[in-house]
């Protein structure tokens, strides 16, 4: 494939970076530690199926949902750099 500037190789290893970022951050997000019995939301019991699916759970399901829905997503931006300026 004819890349310009670019070594061979280099496109693939941008994409295999920002898949792996994404990765670490799904990760980085993942409960850690001792779960609770009790949300630390609501502080309303949280079920054994859940607790026991999830090592680490902190909420129920509901505050889980808020927390979800609060978080920022990623944009996708590649925030190493643009294409352009990698491959240069």
């Amino acid at each position: 494939m004819a890349t310009g500037w670019a070594r061979e190789g280099a496109v693939q290893e941008q994409i295999d970076a920002t898949v792996k970022d994404a990765i670490d951050r799904a990760k980085s997000l993942l409960p850690d530690g001792p779960g609770l019995s009790h949300c630390a939301g609501c502080g309303q019991e949280i079920p054994e199926a859940r607790r026991s699916a999830i090592p680490g759970v902190r909420l129920c399901i509901a505050c889980q949902e808020i927390a979800d829905r609060n978080q920022s997503t990623s944009s996708g931006y590649n925030r190493r750099g643009s294409k352009d300026s990698q491959l240069r």
